[in-house]
């Protein structure tokens, strides 16, 4: 099922969570609104399912205006950060809950609600638990069982809110690429609200970043990092170095140093980017670029991260192959010249 929300406004008081925000979600695809908290997208996650009415706009759901269908009419399901799970009832009964309320005439039989969880339990890979207690699950479980239990009633839409958040860094990484494996399978239309830069990035087919109750850009994961709208989005999306001075004759003038740039900007004040990787690091004091102090070196695998502080005592983070820095020799107090393999120009008022 196909969603689109049109100019969608909501307020809460005198604080716009929402600002007249349109967005189109096609068929079978899965999305991830990506942003800072209060940036408003589980407010929009929120409207959608029809857990919170939008002051203006409208929902579509496959072309058909939902602003005013209620909630278990919509056939959404919806996952929540911290599970809400029934601690009292067992796993099958958890999962089988959304069939056992529908009304008389539409709930399934027992014998097919056994099916229907036995193939859920199964596909989530924990029908061996099927008699177990919330209580007696680890986090991750207790997630894979929520969202088991969202599409028993065979929703034609999967939002799912922070659904990773309450884990550590390790079980998140295995549940987003099982959960990625789980969209390839089931191509359910999904929309997923997260903070975490890498989940979006490795997990969802397209990106909307937002931010202040507005839509900064949408993308696919590649789009929007290597070629981020504004310098919000290139500032959240990854590690930055931000650098800013005055571009002329494709140069950027920050103070007495210079950084060569191929940017479309030219001829004004400017804010310039340079992800840790395109940051070129010389011990040649004579080298043009700029001027930095290392601050340290961390070596981890096949890469070394470099701390420095620039000019104006703003940090700074170069990326380098082992190879590359071991060549080097860097220390900490050190003195050398950066260059960069890439700068990304914007206006100097554009919003940060």
């Amino acid at each position: 099922m196909g969603i689109k929300v049109e100019n969608i406004h909501k307020s809460f008081g005198g604080f716009t969570a929402l600002g007249d925000v349109s967005l189109d979600f096609p068929t079978g695809e899965l999305v991830a609104l990506l942003g800072p908290s209060g940036c408003g997208k589980t407010t929009l996650l929120r409207i959608i399912a029809g857990l919170e009415q939008a002051d203006a706009g409208r929902v579509l759901l496959d072309g058909r205006d939902a602003s005013d269908t209620h909630v278990r009419e919509r056939q959404v399901g919806f996952v929540f950060q911290h599970y809400a799970l029934f601690r009292h009832m067992t796993v099958f009964d958890n999962v089988a809950f959304g069939l056992r309320v529908k009304p008389r005439k539409q709930r399934p039989s027992e014998a097919e609600i056994k099916k229907r969880v036995t193939e859920l339990l199964q596909l989530v890979q924990l029908d061996w638990l099927a008699d177990r207690y919330p209580p007696q699950l680890s986090g991750g479980q207790r997630q894979r069982i929520a969202l088991a239990r969202a599409l028993a009633v065979e929703p034609r839409v999967l939002l799912l809110d922070e659904p990773f958040g309450a884990l550590d860094a390790k079980v998140r990484k295995e549940l987003r690429r099982w959960l990625r494996r789980l969209h390839d399978e089931l191509h359910i239309t999904s929309i997923f609200v997260t903070h975490d830069q890498d989940e979006a990035l490795e997990v969802a087919d397209r990106i909307v970043l937002m931010d202040h109750g507005k839509v900064e850009q949408v993308g696919t994961p590649q789009e929007v990092y290597e070629r981020p709208a504004t310098p919000f989005v290139y500032g959240f999306l990854g590690a930055a170095n931000r650098f800013v001075g005055r571009a002329h004759g494709g140069v950027l003038h920050i103070g007495e140093h210079q950084l060569p740039h191929d940017g479309a900007h030219d001829g004004g004040e400017v804010q310039a980017y340079a992800r840790p990787h395109e940051l070129q690091i010389s011990t040649d004091a004579a080298a043009p670029g700029l001027a930095a102090t290392v601050e340290r070196v961390l070596a981890f695998g096949a890469s070394a991260r470099v701390e420095l502080i620039g000019p104006d005592g703003q940090p700074l983070e170069a990326e380098l192959t082992r190879d590359q820095a071991d060549a080097l020799r860097l220390q900490g107090g050190q003195r050398v010249k950066l260059s960069a393999a890439r700068l990304s120009l914007f206006e100097a008022g554009a919003g940060i």
